[in-house]
């Protein structure tokens, strides 16, 4: 399996997961925006760093795995 196969996989099962979210809890979804639009640029950009981090992290892991 190829580091193009696991990413492909990985952004798959993000939009399924995000769709199934949007879908079954829509209420859920929009709170969940305005909590987001109500937090400062800074915290929101230290969380990315942080999931971007931890995703590159599950991806090595997964291909040295594979």
């Amino acid at each position: 399996m190829g580091p193009l196969t696991v990413i492909l996989a990985g952004f798959g099962f993000w939009l399924l997961a995000e769709g199934a979210l949007c879908a079954f809890a829509p209420d859920f979804m929009r709170e969940l925006a305005a909590r987001l639009a109500a937090t400062s640029p800074q915290a929101i950009a230290l969380a990315g760093l942080a999931a971007a981090a931890l995703g590159a992290l599950c991806v090595t892991i997964a291909v040295r795995t594979a």
